[in-house]
This record gives structure tokens, sequence and C-alpha cells, in this order.
């Protein structure tokens, strides 16, 4: 009995560490926080488990990477569950991540003690998005080396330093052996030890800022971590694992036909966590596509928490009623605009034949991005004259239009791009 209690004393002792005695009552709501940081806490254990015994089969070398993912998947016991899990697990981390991440920004809990979080929670979706890209290459197939191929292609297009930055990923003119070991050691060695620092920062600095953040007027009711939290995050991790597990049962991580550097698939395309990129360089200058549009919008969200604003109403969703209105209808905004932009672009705007005298960045360039920062800020305009909207409703408005574009974009380079990246119904 005594044993027993001691074991019981140890481990509140070390679940006190990572939570506080009491909590918010209000904070462990599940409509509060979805458990989205949780989850990812979550998958991030369960990549480094299943990522670890990925290593003892995979061979990080262009002559055996391909033979040895299909002999873990043929006949290794469980070896395509493993590798099917670590998969899906990863790609589900970057959706849970990007609503974490959303789920952040509307709830208004960005700003004053929690502006240092925001700048790490980005940092960490960076790291999730790399990650995954580094891992996209390794089983040296048709689908990876040419989608690897296709980003780094890109970085050609930015100014001064792009054609040094490609080689640089590519650790040479085109993708190669020393790409698939620099990949490899980035994806199973950097990586985790950089998401190890920033989510432990991460982490502390939620609990520094007293947990999460609950709207002022809510209930201040202190309840015991154990085992009010913690059994509600024992119950999320059970669901989250068996999803994962029946998913890994029903859904094969993709093996195209071994890489082949002569040969490249048709359509070609790129992860599908950057299509919406290479959505974007089929209606505009590559200048405007990877380097002006992405550092805009880099800027934008790692200054959100830094404007002067009036009004804030912390923790609350949509900071108000009217903030709702503006969120919603920028996002109907936003979706009626990409769709018409995408099909103009396809079928009507020809700027490079109206205009060809012109230099190409400017008819092909300037010209799309005016077309579609107009209607953006008339939009903007139009709510600030008629519903009055401040600066923190302008924000949720702007921030609303850019994500459902990007997902706009997302959407149609998956499903309705064919051979030659023609646009399909």
């Amino acid at each position: 009995m005594t044993k027993l209690t001691q074991k019981n004393k140890a481990i509140n002792s070390f679940l006190l560490h990572i939570h506080p005695v009491k909590v918010n009552e209000e904070a462990i709501k599940f409509n509060r926080t979805f458990g989205l940081g949780g989850i990812n806490v979550i998958l991030t254990l369960l990549l480094s488990v299943t990522g670890i015994l990925l290593r003892f089969f995979y061979v990080p070398t262009p002559e055996e990477a391909y033979n040895s993912i299909v002999l873990l998947q043929e006949n290794v016991l469980f070896g395509k569950l493993l590798r099917n899990t670590h998969y899906i697990s990863a790609n589900v981390m970057i959706v849970t991540s990007f609503l974490h991440f959303i789920r952040t920004f509307f709830s208004q809990s960005i700003y004053f003690e929690r502006s240092k979080n925001w700048v790490y929670g980005l940092l960490l979706m960076l790291l999730v998005l790399f990650s995954n890209f580094t891992g996209y290459l390794l089983p040296w197939d048709q689908l990876g080396y040419w989608a690897v191929t296709i980003m780094t292609n890109m970085l050609e297009y930015i100014p001064i330093i792009g054609t040094g930055l490609a080689n640089l990923f590519r650790a040479g003119t085109v993708v190669n052996e020393t790409t698939l070991i620099n990949y490899y050691t980035l994806h199973t060695g950097v990586f985790p030890l950089l998401f190890l620092f920033f989510i432990t920062v991460h982490f502390w600095l939620v609990r520094k800022a007293k947990g999460v953040l609950v709207p002022p007027n809510s209930n201040t009711k202190l309840v015991n971590s154990n085992p009010h939290l913690v059994s509600k995050e024992i119950m999320v991790a059970l669901i989250v694992l068996a999803l994962l597990f029946i998913m890994a049962i029903f859904i094969d991580a993709p093996l195209l036909d071994k890489a082949s550097t002569i040969t490249s698939p048709n359509p070609n395309k790129a992860p599908w966590y950057f299509m919406g990129v290479q959505e974007l360089l089929l209606h505009i200058h590559p200048v405007f596509a990877v380097f002006i549009i992405p550092l805009l919008l880099t800027g934008f969200f790692f200054s959100l928490p830094y404007f002067k604003y009036k009004n804030l109403n912390i923790g609350v969703w949509f900071n108000s009623p009217k903030g709702k209105i503006v969120t919603l209808s920028a996002t109907l905004f936003s979706i009626i605009l990409t769709f018409t932009l995408i099909l103009l672009s396809e079928y009507i705007l020809k700027f490079a034949e109206w205009f060809p005298n012109l230099p190409v960045i400017i008819n092909n360039g300037l010209f799309p991005f005016l077309l579609y920062l107009t209607p953006v800020a008339g939009f903007l305009y139009l709510f600030h004259k008629i519903k009055q909207i401040n600066r923190v409703e302008i924000n949720l408005a702007l921030f609303s239009i850019i994500i459902t574009s990007y997902m706009v974009m997302i959407v149609v380079g998956m499903w309705f791009r064919g051979i030659g990246m023609v646009l399909i119904w």
C-alpha cells in the first residue's frame, strides 16, 4: 500500500511539472482549444517513435532507399502499418498545426504577454512544414523526387540569392545523392532537435502566461489539474491514437515507381501543402509568387501582435459579434474572388498579349497582383465605411481572406489540375 501511495505521488508530481496544481474550469472546456495543442504533442511523440523504428530499415542512398521501403512494406511484420502510421500522422499534424494557428488568432490569444508565444508557434508551424517536406524525398520515388525538384526550382526565382539558395537546398544544381543524405539528416536529426527546443519554449510560455486564455468575464472557478484536466487529455489521446491506427489500416502511404531523373510524372505536382504556391505560379510572375507575396505575408503574420489596437477583447472569439460577421463575410468573399480570378486568368486575362511591350514582371506580375489587391482593398474600405470596423476587425478580415485564398488554391491545384496542369472539371 505504501509503494502504491509513493507511486501515485510520483505520478502526481510529474503531472504537476507539466500543469499547474489548479486550472481555470473555463480554460479546460474542450471548445476552448479543441485540444489542438495536446493533439500536436501526441502526434510529435508518435512520429518520434515510428520514425525511430523506420530508421532500422531505411537506407539513405539513391540505390537502396526505394528498395528498403519496398522491403519494409512487403517483408517486415506490420512494416506497412508502421509506414502508414508515420505518413498519416505527419499529414494530420500539418492540419492540426494549421487549425491551432487559426484558433489562436481568432480567439484573440496573441497579444501582450502571449505575443512571444505567437512567434514561437509560427516557427513551430514552419518546422512542421519543412520536416514534412524533407521526409517527402526519402522514399526516392517519382512522387517525392519530382515534388522536391519543383519546390527547389521555385527558389531560383528569388532575386539575387535565388540560384545559390536553390543549390544549397539541393546540394547541387539538381536533386542528387547528397540532397537525399542532407534531407535525411535534417528530417531525422536537426529538425527533431529544433522541434524539441521550440515546443519546450512554447509550453513554458503558455505556463508563464497562466495557461489557456479565457474571456475576462468568464467563470473563475479553479479545479485540480489532476484529474479534471489530465483525464480529458488521456481521453483525447486515446481517441486520436485509435483514429490514426484505423486510418493507417485503410489508407496507404503513397509509393510510385523508383525515381527517374529523365521522366517526370504528368501532372508534376508539389506536396499538397505547397500546392497553393504552385497554383499561384500559374497565374503570376514567379518573383511575386515565391518572393514578394511570401515576404509580405510572413511580415504580416509575425507583426500581428505588435500593431496598436483599441477595443481588444482578449480571449473572445472574433473579438466581438461584429468581428464574427466580418470574418464570415471575408471568408465568403475570398472564396468567390479566388475562384473568379483563377477562371479569368485561365480563360480571359492575357496581360502579356495585351501589353507585349511591357516587361514581363509588370504585365504578368504587377497587374495580376493589383487585380487581386484592388477588390480586397475595396472590400475592407466598404466594411470600414458601412460597419465602422476597427483595426482588430480589419486584421480579422485580412487574415481570413489570405488563409481562405490559399486553401482555395490548394483545392484547385490538387483536384482540378490535370495533365500539363490544365484546369479540368
